[in-house]
């Protein structure tokens, strides 16, 4: 099993989640209060998280955000009920009115804004936020086997690390206050090396070039994990959440 990463001097403590989360949204409900909430997701992608939510009655409604013009356009043109809105727009400007929701939610998607709109970001959240509303950031932690088939395509290392270090800079400022940092342990399961590279390379918003050599390499780092049930993994999640008081 992964190992979470040390804390740096001078960071607030982690905490782990003693059990494998299969479900997000049975871990969100067990950080924040749901019943009624209108929300904001900030990087949607397809809202599967979203969609999940409204469909068992546990939020109110959800503008969802996305700044890929492809997934948008997909977004545009699924089926959805009336209480998820699509808007194409970056987190670091929201057409949205001051302290208009309940929640916002991040998922491995703030390691996505570009850096120097890190904290135009942050303080837009802050901005749409009712006082007491939260924000719950999701994002992939940076180790694990996982995590080394990935970095070949993408090493998200340096964005990571610089998304997390304005989290730090908006609780600094108080701007957002700090709340709580958690880890959890999640199962990720494909049936064989195409269905990796199908679910995790060759995405709507995605024009990875995968050479011949590259998907060798990816072939090869990925096969001690295959077996006669496919490949599983377990990857670790650490959220962020925090609150504007």
């Amino acid at each position: 099993m992964n190992q979470v990463p040390a804390v740096a001097a001078g960071r607030r403590s982690c905490k782990h989640h003693p059990d494998l989360v299969t479900d997000e949204i049975d871990f969100l409900r067990q950080q924040v209060p749901l019943a009624g909430t209108r929300l904001v997701e900030l990087g949607c992608g397809k809202a599967d998280l979203a969609r999940k939510l409204l469909a068992r009655g546990t939020v109110a409604s959800v503008d969802a955000f996305e700044v890929d013009e492809r997934q948008h356009a997909a977004n545009l043109a699924s089926s959805r009920p009336p209480t998820l809105r699509f808007n194409r727009a970056g987190a670091e400007n929201v057409p949205l009115p001051d302290a208009c929701c309940d929640g916002v939610l991040m998922l491995k998607s703030l390691h996505h804004v570009p850096l120097d709109a890190l904290d135009r970001a942050l303080a837009e959240v802050r901005r749409i936020l009712v006082p007491g509303g939260w924000l719950y950031v999701s994002e992939p932690v940076y180790a694990g086997p996982f995590n080394e088939i990935m970095k070949l395509v993408h090493d998200e290392g340096a964005v990571r690390a610089a998304a997390y270090a304005a989290l730090e800079r908006a609780a600094a400022a108080g701007l957002l206050a700090w709340e709580d940092e958690i880890v959890f342990d999640t199962p990720l399961a494909f049936r064989d090396f195409d269905d990796f590279v199908d679910r995790m390379l060759r995405v709507t918003y995605s024009d990875l070039l995968l050479s011949d050599d590259l998907m060798a390499q990816l072939r090869q780092r990925f096969a001690p994990h295959l077996g006669a049930d496919g490949a599983r993994f377990v990857r670790q999640i650490r959220v962020n959440l925090m609150r504007k008081e």
